[in-house]
């Protein structure tokens, strides 16, 4: 595989490892990528619930959590280390500034436009900027707005399809549209990068992501312009993984129609797979009575069967009844746990198989 550069960081093996929360990635799984030559991502979603014991208000444990996140995963690594934050958060601009002051090495955001991160950047910050897109047209309006607001250019594009898992930066009927495809996505986020490329003389990487699995898939993507991948489900079930054992083989036992489609109270369609507790939500239940943390701002309780924050809090935790994983659309092809390392060693043999 051909080394990735993100800036001035060389990412020997180009694998991002994708964003998951609630504490699905953490310093574990983050620390674990970064060892095997890939890029570990922290997700900094619901870490105020995570790490309430250092503090009762959530977005003070938010700050401080990721900031003893961060902390472990320079611990365990001398590799490199992102943040992942989403747009949708109502803590986005503290988790930028954390992230940004903490210098991690890159911070990742989606689920919306990031389109003034580059102002929470100061004179001596390392970090570097990489916005998540599902279009073109997206790629080319933050890249606009940055250069015309900050004088600033993404240090990378990740462009994520609609086989991913969590929340979806697509309609319901987009999904299964091949116009939508990351096949088809790929070549025009491309198209679009290599003009500002070209008219400011710099290098903007584009990474594939969503239902990237294999080396297969890699090597597939890297075809299609691609100078990296994204990948998230195939890191659940590693021993690294910061989640739960019961989550972790919620995968495992997964059939390939238990990876479904939800409507998730955020109002973004989402990719999880099926259990008795959205079995309840079909059937109407309704759980929420307050909103206890206002994490995401397009969250509406009055109109939420579920508080989400709550339960995929309960699933990285293993109480599955009360909760559900996320997941990408082949999560149903993991059939055991093993080490990162491993996992790393099987992705670049498959990878080998198909270049040979």
């Amino acid at each position: 595989m051909k080394t990735l550069q993100i800036g001035n960081y060389l990412i020997p093996v180009p694998i991002i490892q994708g964003g998951m929360g609630v504490g699905i990635s953490l310093s574990g799984m983050a620390s674990a990528v970064a060892n095997e030559g890939g890029v570990g991502v922290i997700s900094s979603a619901g870490l105020g619930l995570i790490h309430r014991k250092l503090s009762k208000d959530y977005l003070e444990a938010s700050i401080e959590g990721l900031k003893e996140e961060l902390r472990k995963a320079r611990e365990k690594t001398k590799g490199v280390i992102g943040v992942n934050v989403m747009v949708a958060m109502s803590n986005f601009a503290d988790m930028v500034r954390t992230s940004i002051a903490e210098k991690a090495d890159i911070i990742f955001s989606g689920a919306g436009l990031p389109l003034d991160m580059p102002g929470f950047l100061k004179g001596d910050s390392t970090t570097k900027l990489v916005p998540i897109v599902s279009s073109a047209r997206a790629a080319r309006i933050i890249c606009e707005k940055w250069k015309s607001g900050y004088n600033y250019l993404p240090d990378a594009i990740v462009v994520e399809g609609p086989k991913a898992g969590g929340h979806l930066g697509f309609k319901d009927i987009q999904i299964d549209d091949e116009k939508f495809s990351l096949e088809n996505l790929i070549p025009e986020v491309v198209a679009e990068v290599a003009h500002f490329e070209k008219l400011y003389e710099v290098s903007i990487p584009v990474i594939a992501a969503g239902g990237v699995y294999s080396g297969k898939d890699i090597h597939h993507m890297i075809g299609l312009g691609a100078s990296g991948v994204q990948m998230g489900t195939r890191f659940v079930t590693t021993t690294e993984c910061d989640a739960s054992d019961a989550f972790k083989q919620s995968y495992i036992n997964a059939t390939i129609e238990d990876v479904e489609i939800i409507k998730s109270p955020v109002g973004m369609p989402g990719r999880a797979i099926h259990n008795s507790f959205l079995e309840k939500v079909k059937m109407g239940y309704k759980q929420p009575i307050r909103c206890p943390f206002k994490c995401i701002k397009t969250c509406d309780i009055s109109s939420s069967p579920y508080c989400i924050i709550n339960s995929l809090y309960n699933a990285f935790k293993g109480k599955m009844n009360s909760g559900y994983a996320f997941a990408g659309t082949n999560a149903y092809l993991a059939s055991k746990i093993i080490s990162m390392k491993e996992t790393f060693q099987d992705i670049i043999r498959e990878y080998g198989e198909v270049k040979n």
